[in-house]
């Protein structure tokens, strides 16, 4: 899976989203962990553009973006199919999510933030070229989680 296409998000593709379950400890990801979160995915007004599906060569569904721009940088969120999850896409995946917000946003850097315990995401970024900053403390999914926000030239 080498070449992905990217698109604002649909209501249909929220919805499909929203009922990912990941395996444990990543079920910590799934959409209805946090009511906020679940309901900005399904609110296209709240999606407000940012939100982007992602698909294979094939046209599936197989993830989504999130890009908020402040002008000079751009945060990113990011999660892909539970079942290609563990299987080494996740550079590949990342590297395009990037470039397509390369080209889209003009950025001079990215940021992104990610829960301490997923040290498989962690190492996708790090060989992405993200350098890691201070942990700290995040409220979401009903509780206090360490969080690492990492940070890279566009």
């Amino acid at each position: 899976m080498s070449g992905y296409r990217f698109r604002l998000m649909e209501d249909s593709e929220a919805a499909e989203i929203s009922g990912w379950h990941y395996e444990p400890p990543y079920d910590f990801y799934d959409a209805t962990g946090d009511l906020d979160d679940l309901q900005e995915l399904l609110d296209a007004k709240r999606r407000k553009g940012a939100y982007f599906s992602a698909f294979d060569e094939r046209g599936v569904l197989v993830g989504f973006f999130q890009f908020e721009s402040d002008g000079t940088t751009v945060d990113v969120g990011l999660g892909m199919r539970p079942d290609l999850t563990g299987h080494g896409l996740g550079n590949g995946y990342l590297l395009a999510g990037l470039e397509f917000a390369r080209k889209r946003f003009s950025p001079e850097g990215f940021t992104l933030s990610v829960a301490t315990f997923n040290e498989r995401a962690i190492l996708v970024y790090e060989r992405a070229g993200f350098r890691r900053g201070s942990e700290y403390t995040h409220h979401t999914n009903g509780g206090e989680y360490l969080f690492l926000p990492m940070a890279r030239e566009a």
